[in-house]
């Protein structure tokens, strides 16, 4: 039985550790997986990456890049100047540029106008 194909832990091909897809080690996350956990790097360096083949992408080999747990801080709490900025980010895009009213939804960047503006307003 072979190794897997991007099995590399001592880093000597890929210049850092390099897993295959779910198979990395324990106490190593991506980005993803501390934002779930409610972490952040907090400024540390990569540690490892895991590689897997991919049609989405033109190369073909897609990475993710795990940092270490232990040494991940917790996010930062939303502020209220950052929730209001939020909050008037989210309302112009919800506000028709044909009509100047609330849709009630995120217009769509391809139709340029809420659903009951006339299409001749999109242009």
């Amino acid at each position: 039985m072979s190794r897997p194909r991007f099995w590399d832990p001592d880093g000597a091909r890929y210049g850092i550790p390099t897993f295959p897809y779910r198979l990395a080690p324990d106490g190593l996350a991506t980005r993803r997986q501390l934002r779930a956990a409610g972490l952040r790097p907090g400024g540390q360096p990569v540690v490892a990456q895991i590689l897997w083949r991919s049609r989405r992408c033109r190369t073909g080999i897609r990475a993710a890049y795990l940092y270490r747990v232990e040494l991940a801080l917790p996010v930062r709490p939303m502020t209220a100047a950052k929730r209001a900025a939020l909050a008037k980010a989210n309302t112009a895009r919800r506000t028709c540029p044909g009509c100047g009213r609330d849709a009630g939804y995120v217009i769509p960047t391809s139709l340029g106008i809420c659903a009951t503006c006339p299409p001749w307003l999109a242009a």
